[in-house]
């Protein structure tokens, strides 16, 4: 179980995506370029299968920020997109 002060410790911000990209030789992951505000990430994620890159530009989305980089498939992940199983497929927040 989670407890609030568990909760307290993430970082989530929002952020714009600004450039998204299919990952070559996977059908499920994307390459996003966030923008943070202050700052500009790169994040890999598995909702290919739901939404097409061009689809995404512009969209805020809520990131959480404060885990460790992890590398897939040669690209440096910073970050975690927050989305949810709805029917089995990947469904991003929307920070309104």
């Amino acid at each position: 179980m989670i407890t609030f002060d568990d909760f307290q410790k993430l970082d989530i911000r929002i952020g714009t995506i600004i450039q998204a990209e299919k990952v070559p030789e996977t059908d499920k992951l994307l390459k996003l370029s966030i923008d943070l505000g202050n700052e500009k990430r790169t994040l890999v994620a598995g909702i290919a299968e739901t939404y097409k890159p061009e689809e995404l530009k512009g969209k805020q989305i809520p990131i959480l920020t404060n885990l460790e980089p992890k590398t897939f498939k040669g690209i440096k992940s910073q970050g975690m997109i927050l989305a949810i199983d709805i029917e089995g497929k990947a469904t991003l927040l929307n920070p309104d």
